[in-house]
């Protein structure tokens, strides 16, 4: 799977690196020379971005092998790449494609760690990140929490009804004016965030979703216990703070979704780059 950069994508990609040439490898006169370069994953992790990674590296006029493909869980030690050409051209490609490999990893393996941990508990529980990316960075942030295991909750303002309190202030009678939302896109689910027990049991007749922002797994189980008392269908979401280490906790407590902001902090995975002479 690469992550959609056009051809002029990736050459900005790499102009931004080596933006008028490798300085060292000229002056050293060693861009001609034969070479091979290898990518390892130094601790098991989830791999995301390799195909991009060898796409770069094509770019730069070598020649690159994908290993261990995007979505790939992978032991510490595992090749994910193989490439050869030119010192210059293997130079050129090759921090920047060590480094998106590296960041795009972490941040799939983080999403895995996450998923895992709540299907354990509820194999059919739904886990998805939220649209805090890096701005400008959306497309290969989606891709990697995908690779993990996890879908987006939203990708933008644009197709998705999700009511905040930040909304409801300026609401005279929230729930009605909310109601109003199904009539005018009747397609739609209708997300409403709530912070509290007792938002909860305000906003459950118009919410398809209730999203509950920052709730303790306990206050998550008292929820469900009103969806289940009015016989709703609500669906009820845990959002704010979710992360590996409670995920199963809100999946025991009852949620059918997860919302998640934390795979986007991970810390990049490790990659080794060996460059031999050929």
């Amino acid at each position: 799977m690469d992550l959609g950069w056009l051809p002029e994508q990736l050459d900005a990609l790499l102009a931004e690196d080596v933006p008028h040439g490798d300085l060292t490898t000229h002056l050293l006169g060693i861009g001609g020379a034969p070479a091979s370069m290898q990518f390892q994953m130094r601790a098991a992790a989830v791999v995301c971005g390799i195909e991009t990674a060898a796409a770069l590296i094509v770019r730069s006029g070598a020649q690159a092998e994908v290993v261990a493909p995007t979505a790939s869980r992978v032991e510490a030690g595992a090749v994910l790449l193989r490439a050869h050409g030119s010192a210059g051209a293997l130079h050129r490609a090759w921090k920047v494609s060590q480094t998106l490999v590296e960041y795009l990893s972490g941040i799939a393996s983080a999403t895995a760690a996450i998923v895992d941990a709540a299907r354990a508990v509820t194999p059919q529980i739904s886990v998805v990140t939220t649209r805090k990316t890096f701005p400008g960075a959306k497309a290969p942030m989606i891709a990697a929490i995908r690779a993990g295991g996890a879908e987006p909750h939203r990708l933008g303002l644009s197709e998705t009804l999700l009511v905040f309190p930040e909304h409801r202030v300026f609401l005279s009678d929230p729930p009605s004016e909310i109601a109003r939302l199904r009539r005018a896109a009747p397609e739609k689910k209708v997300v409403v965030e709530v912070a509290s027990l007792d938002a909860a049991s305000a906003m459950l007749a118009v919410a398809d979703v209730l999203q509950c922002e920052k709730m303790t797994p306990q206050d998550i189980a008292t929820v469900m216990q009103m969806v289940n008392a009015a016989g709703a269908s609500t669906l009820v979401a845990a959002a704010g703070g979710v992360n590996a280490a409670n995920a199963a906790a809100y999946a025991r407590a009852g949620a059918h979704i997860l919302v998640t902001s934390a795979p986007y902090w991970a810390a990049p995975a490790d990659v080794k780059v060996t460059l031999s002479a050929a």
